[in-house]
């Protein structure tokens, strides 16, 4: 655990680049609109959580968390509550001494059960977030999201329309789902399009799948950036081409043992990755489904494993070059961090 510090984990500045909006619902607000009735939702608290979050009933298995997000598409109901949503995100983060936040949103789910259009869904992000960035003071980029186990035609129709839309504030995309069941071919030549168009690519691999989906990442979609991508230390080759590629790894460490990626903080593949060279950051993924922040990931990771507070503040500088920003951008954020770090922050 962290010790001898002036100043604790919660007030340290960071960086979360793998956050996705639709895991990041508060719990409050379900239970506002649930007691309103403007939406079907369960108006016991118990089963609104149980909906929600992961609870200890849940398998800790894939299915059990893509489940949560299915089941919370019925509460994108107006754009207002959209918009409301995307708001208390970028404040949650902002409260957690975030100071640059790579939140992910699909305009599938939000456009959902009231069919609103993907470029309508797109707008009220945007307008939300810029918004609440200029707020909350706190930086914010925006990186669509498709599915792998939706269908690659409705892909295609949402990524010409993030292509269209695409911003200062809207600058990637990525690929997400059901990474264990669904083979992402089909969607290979769509994203080798989408950034050919100038935007950056994440791709959600090495999570439920092994090593073999993080090589196909790199050397296929050509990936920015790696969602997760923790089993890679299953192939010592794929590791070697990662780290000659220097290509950033998104690693949400409870969201994997939420998900039954493995079983003890201990037995994360996070020190093997670090240990092998690889350009390593820390996340949430889904702090609401998951009831998590940021604070409570690095809190965990030191006091279950021998990761020190000096690994994580690398791993927020590794952030700050990983991100979607510009140069000056990036040489900023790192700035910023390095004077906070030195004030013993």
């Amino acid at each position: 655990m962290i010790t001898g510090e002036s100043n604790s984990i919660n007030i340290l500045p960071k960086i979360d680049l793998h956050r996705h909006l639709e895991g990041s619902l508060r719990m409050s607000t379900l239970e506002e609109l649930a007691a309103e009735g403007s939406i079907d939702l369960p108006a016991d608290k118990e089963t609104l959580r149980s909906l929600g979050t992961l609870v200890s009933a849940d398998p800790r298995t894939p299915q059990s968390l893509l489940r949560k997000f299915q089941a919370l598409r019925c509460v994108y109901a107006s754009p207002e509550l959209i918009q409301r949503y995307v708001r208390e995100a970028i404040a949650d983060a902002a409260a957690d001494s975030i100071i640059h936040l790579e939140m992910r949103f699909s305009p599938m789910a939000l456009a959902g059960e009231r069919h609103f259009a993907a470029g309508d869904v797109i707008k009220w992000v945007l307008e939300a977030a810029d918004k609440a960035a200029v707020q909350e003071s706190i930086g914010v980029k925006l990186i669509a999201s498709v599915n792998r186990h939706e269908p690659v035609e409705t892909a295609e129709k949402i990524a010409q329309v993030v292509v269209d839309s695409m911003s200062e504030r809207l600058v990637g995309f990525d690929l997400a789902g059901d990474e264990e069941s669904v083979n992402a071919d089909a969607f290979v030549p769509l994203f080798r399009d989408v950034q050919s168009s100038g935007m950056k690519i994440t791709v959600h691999a090495g999570e439920w799948s092994g090593a073999d989906a993080v090589r196909q990442a790199l050397e296929v979609f050509q990936a920015d950036r790696i969602g997760h991508g923790v089993r890679i230390v299953e192939s010592e080759e794929t590791v070697a081409l990662a780290r000659d590629r220097a290509v950033p790894f998104e690693v949400c460490p409870f969201s994997n043992i939420a998900s039954g990626v493995t079983d003890r903080w201990q037995d994360h593949p996070i020190r093997e990755m670090v240990m092998a060279g690889l350009l390593v950051t820390i996340n949430t993924d889904n702090p609401g489904i998951l009831d998590n922040t940021l604070s409570d990931e690095i809190t965990r990771l030191t006091a279950e494993t021998d990761i020190s507070l000096g690994t994580i503040k690398s791993f927020m500088l590794n952030a700050a070059n990983a991100s979607f920003l510009l140069p000056s951008g990036k040489k900023a954020l790192e700035e910023k961090l390095l004077s906070a770090y030195q004030l013993g922050l």
